[in-house]
């Protein structure tokens, strides 16, 4: 559990310790960062730690924006870090004029297909599912029926993560957050009753596991129609006074987690909604981005960031904070990706000197140079560049035809193709 914080008290003396705080540069550090009692307590050896915790709390409630879902209210600061990120955000994830980070058009659905797989395993991990990325990623893009529950919920999140990019300009009801929540569990809870319902009782808790503990008790069954309609107009329309929408955003992704409206399938829901909401706004990029995969890498720091604001009187800074971190971190690892991708490009691009040989095979043969064990088939082929079945066997046979590749008869129906032996000699006949 989170250690509680003392009760803010109204002491005169919070204001001339604010203005010093702020003079001395330590006031931003901790707003920035955003930091709880528990860090807070140790950053001061001139005044107590009461003292310190009273001057930020004045600032910060000062500086306070509120929103009211049913008879709860909840709050958040917009801090110099966040609009330092939601500017970067603006000018990079969102824009009409098309991508700025270096995705050619030919190779942009490509990058989608990746990021929504990458998004649904880290997604379904977060929450349990255990198996590897490779197995994953071989399941979603050959289209292999799941084995198991784990595969099941990754396989699940992908379905759910392609239907939210196609019905982004949606608007967010009550049966779309159900619909959204069947697609994501379906055949992976207790019962087919919970699937695209909400619960019915309110014995659904979130607990540690670890120390047995009830770390937050959610809203009662009763409230949830309220809670819940309030959040679609939240989602749907603009409030008075303005919220910038990546804040929205990531508002709407603690209040499914906050609400908790379902058995289980809260958290995967919760990040649905965000990514959709994002979309809906105009952040394109956010269908290249993995926020989850950074999220599963910060597990603890997510969970804290619930926790911190549930005990600050629904402080949502912490969590819009951390939510904005994690974005900043998805952002840089994609711009790392795009870049080893498009070296990967070039290095393909050499076997283009091959007659015959066009983007899509000299790709192939680079895989084949790279790894000599690797095994390829028509499933993989298509989804890999996102095209049919008869492209993806005419590239094969054509690769057959010029000797790079040999095919190994699974069956009546299916076939293999491996790296020939005669590969190395015609690679080398054209000095690549």
């Amino acid at each position: 559990m989170i250690e509680q914080a003392p009760k803010y008290n109204r002491d005169k003396d919070a204001i001339p310790l604010m203005v010093e705080l702020q003079t001395n540069g330590m006031l931003k550090s901790i707003q920035d960062e955003y930091l709880y009692w528990d860090k807070i307590k140790y950053k001061s050896k001139k005044h107590s730690s009461e003292e310190l915790w009273n001057a930020i709390k004045l600032h910060r409630l000062l500086n306070s924006n509120r929103v009211d879902f049913g008879n709860y209210s909840f709050s958040f600061v917009v801090t110099d870090f966040m609009q330092r990120a939601l500017h970067l955000f603006d000018m990079h994830i969102g824009g009409t004029l098309g991508s700025n980070i270096g995705i050619a058009e030919t190779d942009k659905t490509k990058y989608i297909i990746s990021s929504l797989i990458e998004e649904s395993i880290s997604s379904s991990q977060i929450e349990g599912a255990n198996t590897t990325r490779k197995k994953a990623k071989e399941m979603i893009q050959l289209e292999k029926k799941p084995k198991n529950k784990s595969e099941l919920m990754i396989m699940n999140n992908f379905i759910t993560m392609k239907y939210i990019v196609q019905n982004k300009e949606r608007e967010l009801t009550t049966e779309n957050i159900l619909y959204i929540h069947k697609l994501i569990t379906n055949g992976t809870l207790g019962s087919l009753n919970e699937e695209g319902f909400f619960r019915e009782n309110d014995d659904v808790h979130v607990v540690d596991y670890t120390k047995g503990e009830i770390v937050h008790t959610p809203p009662l069954k009763e409230d949830l129609e309220k809670l819940i309609d309030e959040l679609c107009v939240f989602f749907n329309s603009d409030t008075e006074n303005f919220i910038h929408p990546i804040i929205k955003g990531c508002i709407v992704h603690f209040m499914i987690g906050w609400i908790h409206p379902f058995t289980d399938g809260n958290g995967r829901t919760a990040r649905a909604l965000f990514y959709w909401y994002m979309l809906k706004k105009g952040y394109w990029l956010t269908e290249y981005l993995s926020i989850s995969r950074i999220i599963q890498d910060t597990k603890n720091q997510y969970e804290k960031a619930y926790l911190y604001t549930e005990s600050d009187s629904n402080d949502l800074s912490y969590f819009i904070t951390y939510h904005i971190k994690t974005m900043i971190k998805a952002y840089d690892a994609l711009k790392v990706y795009i870049n080893r991708k498009q070296k990967e490009v070039i290095q393909a691009a050499k076997f283009m000197k091959i007659p015959q040989i066009n983007e899509r095979t000299a790709q192939l043969l680079k895989l084949l140079n790279d790894d000599s064990d690797r095994v390829l088939n028509t499933k993989e082929v298509e989804a890999r560049f996102n095209i049919s079945s008869f492209t993806a066997r005419a590239d094969l046979k054509s690769l057959v035809e010029l000797g790079f590749i040999d095919v190994i008869q699974v069956n009546k129906k299916k076939r293999n193709y491996i790296k020939s032996e005669k590969f190395d000699k015609i690679v080398k006949k054209y000095k690549i």
